[in-house]
């Protein structure tokens, strides 16, 4: 343990050292002049602002330009990072009325060049520069368009600049996601400069991505519903870039696209409930899905297993379970150890759900929401199935590893049925968790079995099995103890549970963006036994 210890000591000193260096390389002249050194090349292609509109959210009302016409706005000095973020990213160009003055945003746009011309690792970010790209030329009517002859050519010269440093800096990035807008923002500059080294780059950025980032079933190796959108989303819009400025589509991509539409159809498509799984929190896809409509995707998916995930549907009911083995660490940033975890829905209500995701990591919160305990399954001793790391740029990652296996599932008309063992607690505990579980779908009634087989190694503990309701649901315990009655939303719910003892307790809900909100669980407890463990329990419509 000690020399482990040392060993990390010296792996995180290395990496702040070396980072420091590169910090102090890429703020000095000779960097300066290497991604300085550029031919004149005009903004040629200016791309429709519609295509875009699967990545913005627009806001109804629209601002005038003039609001951000003042002289200190672009200091980088007391303004907390989400600020700096908003402004310079430049998102909020998309929230411009129109008809506001070209001159004004020129000026604005100028003054930031001023400020902002040489390197600097909070404004030149590479999620920021990406997003201020793709921004500047999406929106040319107000950014560019008009402008005169010495403002373009800053402007050109700057865009140009900015995709030089992305070039030499994105494959250094340990984030998917900012890989991939960084790709999205090279190919559309290489398009609208027509700068045939920019889209070389880019398109060979854009297939080491999908290589990498998807698995066999072209699902998000981060196991991520969330991802699975942002990559949707991002590889639409390379496409329709490519199309609307008469380019070759490459295979790969449409392959790509082929393959997380089936998902997303599957999960999302006909669905109005987020599934709170694995770094996932409520979204509103309805935008998107207009978007994908109008611009002729259709998607669909038959089977009913993806990426370790069981999700069965009808008109009135679905059913989700998450049958899978934790990401690769490198993929496991947003990763929630809920293995065996399920979600209900009825006629659009949650009846059974997880805690969601608290997305900010230097919070306790985000540690809370990523544990098995923030999750519809079982958890021996109050642990995580799965244990997390922080690693040198205090980001957490999955350690260690489990196996599932013994998947069953049964899609019949009238009957579901999904089963799965685990044994992400044997080496501790010496357990083997089986869960099953039945619904009924005319009876509306959800029949489970939490099994827990012993191994060699078995070690007496307690546990819970915990059922996580969504805030607003109104609960109470009958008399006998022996029930549990449910309110959701006028909808009535029975929960019972046979010779264990069953509660209620206040929890927190995360599955609104970087908020939480109190809501209700039930739960079993006992305490695990050297023979075979039955637990059974019961919820059905009343």
């Amino acid at each position: 343990m000690p020399i482990k210890n040392t060993l990390n000591l010296f792996s995180k000193f290395k990496f702040i050292f070396s980072s420091k260096l590169r910090n102090i390389y890429l703020k000095s002249s000779l960097y300066n002049k290497k991604i300085s050194n550029l031919d004149n090349l005009s903004l040629v292609y200016k791309p429709n602002p519609n295509i875009f509109d699967c990545l913005v959210k627009y806001k109804k009302q629209k601002q005038n330009i003039s609001n951000y016409q003042t002289k200190n706005i672009w200091s980088l000095e007391n303004k907390k990072f989400e600020e700096v973020k908003f402004l310079h990213n430049f998102y909020w160009l998309y929230s411009i009325d129109l008809k506001s003055s070209t001159k004004v945003t020129h000026s604005i746009i100028e003054n930031w060049i001023n400020n902002n011309k040489d390197y600097n690792s909070r404004s030149w970010e590479i999620d920021l520069l990406s997003k201020r790209v793709i921004s500047w030329i999406s929106n040319s009517k107000l950014t560019y368009d008009d402008g005169e002859d010495g403002y373009k050519e800053k402007f050109n010269f700057l865009v140009r600049k900015q995709v030089n440093h992305l070039k030499n800096e994105i494959n250094r990035s340990n984030s998917f996601d900012d890989k991939l807008i960084g790709c999205a923002a090279v190919i559309l500059a290489g398009l609208a400069y027509q700068d045939k080294v920019f889209l070389i780059f880019g398109f060979g950025l854009l297939k080491k991505i999908i290589s990498f980032s998807l698995d066999d079933d072209g699902f998000p190796k981060s196991r991520s519903f969330r991802q699975l959108i942002f990559y949707l989303k991002y590889l639409v819009l390379i496409r329709e870039l490519l199309k609307e400025s008469q380019k070759e589509i490459p295979d790969y991509l449409d392959e790509a696209i082929y393959y997380l539409g089936q998902s997303y159809n599957l999960f999302f498509q006909n669905s109005h409930k987020s599934l709170l799984f694995n770094g996932n929190h409520e979204t509103n896809n309805e935008e998107f899905d207009k978007y994908l409509k109008t611009n002729g995707y259709k998607f669909k998916f038959q089977n009913n297993e993806i990426s370790g995930y069981i999700f069965i549907k009808n008109h009135k009911n679905s059913l989700i379970m998450d049958l899978g083995t934790p990401p690769h660490k490198k993929y496991s940033q947003n990763y929630q150890s809920g293995v065996l975890s399920f979600e209900l829905t009825h006629l659009d209500k949650k009846i059974i759900t997880n805690s969601g995701y608290y997305q900010r990591k230097k919070h306790q919160l985000n540690s809370i929401s990523r544990s098995t305990a923030s999750h519809s399954t079982l958890v021996l001793d109050n642990n995580s199935i799965t244990k997390f790391k922080r690693d040198n740029i205090g980001k957490d990652f999955c350690e260690g590893n489990f196996k599932v296996f013994d998947k069953k599932y049964i899609f019949e008309k009238n009957k579901w049925c999904i089963e799965a063992s685990h044994d992400g607690y044997q080496r501790i505990y010496g357990v083997i968790h089986n869960r099953k579980i039945e619904y009924l779908c005319n009876e509306f009634i959800l029949i489970g079995r939490d099994t827990l087989l012993k191994k060699s190694n078995f070690k007496e503990t307690n546990f819970e099995v915990r059922f996580h309701l969504m805030p607003g649901a109104k609960v109470t315990k009958t008399i006998d103890n022996k029930n549990i009655l449910i309110d959701i939303e006028n909808t009535g719910w029975k929960f019972s549970c046979l010779n264990y003892n069953i509660d209620v307790e206040t929890g927190l809900y995360f599955g609104k963006k970087n908020k939480y909100i109190e809501n209700q669980n039930i739960f079993i407890s006992g305490t695990t036994i050297s023979d075979i463990q039955k637990i059974s329990w019961k919820f059905e419509k009343i």
